[in-house]
C-alpha cells in the first residue's frame, strides 16, 4: 500500500486483540514517530509502553485517577475504568516533555501529535490496528508520574495497539478548502 492510499483508509478500529505486534515492530512504529516535525529539534515526545501485565499498573494508575477526581466512584466504575488498559495487547502513552525556551509550548505538544500521527499509519503499514484516545486519567498527575513525565508535561495520546477485530467505519470528512 503507497502512503497516500493508506492515509485515505486509515481508521479507528472499534476493537483489538492480540496478537500484538512484536517488539521489533513496536520499535518500528515508535521510530516513525519520532520522524514527525520537530521546530527547534527539541524531540518533545516521550513513549511509555505498556505490554501483559505491566497494563494492570497503567490499569490501576488510571483507576487511582478516577478515584482522586471522584469519591465516591463505585467498585465498578473503578473496574471498568481499569479495563481500558486491557483494551489491547499493547498501550503506548505518547507524552510531550515541555522545554522552556524560545520554542512555544503549543508547537512542541503539535509535534509529539505528528509523532501519533505517524505511529497510527506505521502501525497501518504494517498491519495493526491502532485507537488514539486519551481521557481524564491522561490529565492525572500520577499518570503521568507512571510515564516518568512531570505535571506540566502532557499525555498528548494513549495509543492501543493491536489485531483488528472490529474494523471502524470510514467516514468521509468535508473538505473546506478557501483560495484566494
Amino acid at each position: 500500500m503507497d502512503l497516500l492510499e493508506g492515509i485515505q483508509s486509515r481508521t479507528s478500529p472499534l476493537k483489538l486483540a492480540a496478537p500484538a505486534p512484536s517488539a521489533a515492530q513496536v520499535e518500528q512504529i515508535i521510530r516513525a514517530g519520532t520522524r514527525a516535525p520537530d521546530h527547534g529539534r527539541l524531540r518533545p515526545w516521550r513513549f511509555t509502553v505498556f505490554e501483559g501485565a505491566a497494563r494492570e499498573k497503567l490499569g490501576e494508575a488510571m483507576a487511582n485517577s478516577l478515584r482522586a477526581r471522584v469519591p465516591g466512584s463505585t467498585q465498578e466504575h473503578l473496574d471498568a475504568e481499569k479495563g481500558k488498559a486491557m483494551r489491547a495487547p499493547v498501550v503506548i502513552i505518547v507524552g510531550a516533555r515541555i522545554s522552556k525556551g524560545k520554542i512555544p509550548e503549543i508547537e512542541q505538544v503539535c509535534a509529539t501529535a505528528a509523532a501519533v500521527q505517524n505511529m497510527l499509519l506505521a502501525a497501518q503499514a504494517l498491519g495493526f490496528g491502532a485507537q488514539w484516545k486519551t481521557g481524564a486519567a491522561a490529565y492525572d498527575a500520577g499518570v503521568k508520574a507512571l510515564c516518568a513525565l512531570a505535571p506540566e508535561d502532557h499525555i498528548v495520546a494513549i495509543v492501543y495497539l493491536g489485531t483488528v477485530t472490529s474494523p471502524g467505519p470510514l467516514v468521509e470528512a468535508p473538505v473546506d478548502i478557501k483560495r484566494l
